[in-house]
């Protein structure tokens, strides 16, 4: 049986793999399908602390892994389907093609940012797409921009994104705002966001580098279509927690995220931990990842030596 089962490879997962294999409990990860986390689809990392000249996301991602593994961190390229509770303590851990024990699991499966759904999403993510204003809008000054969504998360992009874009073009589906009057009221005084409504994105533009140069719109009250110069578009309609395959184990919110006991990492079932943006659905960064990856990994070595040893 193992000490401790990772389930996951961002940032949160690495971090609780360096941490839990300095504390010699020899930890196994479990990567999912897309092993190093949606860092693994981002270009460069400027706000990661330790690299002041920026770092590319899929690079910052091996290097977690290669530390991960220098402390002895084994790695299983598989998809958790299931974890359930064993009848005389621990838990069992079912992949498409093997099954694990451990005595504790720490949940570090992320969530993914939803899309629109259009044809050239995948091969634009980085090159004028993404879910995330904090992480790339610097990279966008004095040109112009677009956030779908009309939620709180999308007003809040929207007013970061004033400090670099020249316009933020706010597309939203129907003709007032859904997010919560402080919110909505605040973005839609700054001068700089302009507000599209009972509109939605039915097409990616990209230049001859394959980027992102312009949206085509479709009014759903005319019917009307139309494009619309953009240099990137941040989609702001929700995350999707990847949380499905862990059963009655955890209590969720309304979103699916997991919820914690306050202050920690730990679930409602004793020795199974939460980290990273699988549980949090607020902060949703690197570095905070990171760090409830290590609160996670010190809440299990604490789990471990209390109630059994190590």
């Amino acid at each position: 049986m193992e000490q401790v089962i990772i389930i996951g490879t961002g940032c949160a997962g690495y971090t609780a793999a360096i941490y839990t294999a300095r504390a010699n409990l020899k930890p196994l990860m479990l990567s999912g399908t897309q092993p190093g986390g949606q860092l693994t689809t981002t270009t460069e990392v400027e706000n990661f602390p330790g690299h002041p000249e920026g770092i590319m996301g899929p690079e910052l991602m091996v290097r977690m892994q290669k530390q991960a593994e220098r402390f002895g961190t084994r790695i299983a390229y598989e998809m958790v389907e299931s974890v359930s509770l064993l009848a005389d303590g621990g838990f069992a851990v079912k992949t498409g093609s093997a099954s694990y024990e451990a005595k504790t699991v720490i949940i570090a499966t992320g969530a993914a940012p939803r899309h629109m759904g259009l044809p050239n999403e995948q091969s634009l993510i980085g090159r004028g797409l993404t879910s995330c204003a904090t992480c790339d809008g610097a990279f966008y000054p004095d040109v112009p921009v677009a956030v779908i969504g009309g939620g709180d998360s999308a007003c809040e992009e929207a007013g970061f994104l004033t400090r670099f874009a020249s316009k933020v073009y706010l597309i939203h589906r129907r003709d007032e705002l859904r997010a919560s009057k402080i919110m909505a009221d605040r973005a839609l005084a700054n001068p700089k966001i302009e507000p599209v409504w009972n509109s939605t994105v039915t097409e990616y533009l990209t230049d001859e580098k394959g980027e992102m140069r312009a949206v085509k719109l479709k009014n759903l009250v005319t019917g009307a279509e139309s494009e619309m110069d953009v240099k990137c578009v941040f989609v702001a309609i929700g995350h999707v927690p990847n949380s499905g395959f862990l059963g009655g184990l955890v209590d969720l919110d309304e979103n699916g995220y997991i919820l914690q006991t306050p202050g920690r990492t730990a679930t409602k079932t004793p020795g199974l931990f939460a980290a990273g943006d699988v549980a949090d659905h607020y902060y949703r960064q690197a570095i905070t990842a990171a760090g409830q990856g290590c609160a996670a990994a010190l809440e299990a070595e604490r789990y471990l030596s209390e109630h059994e040893g190590h």
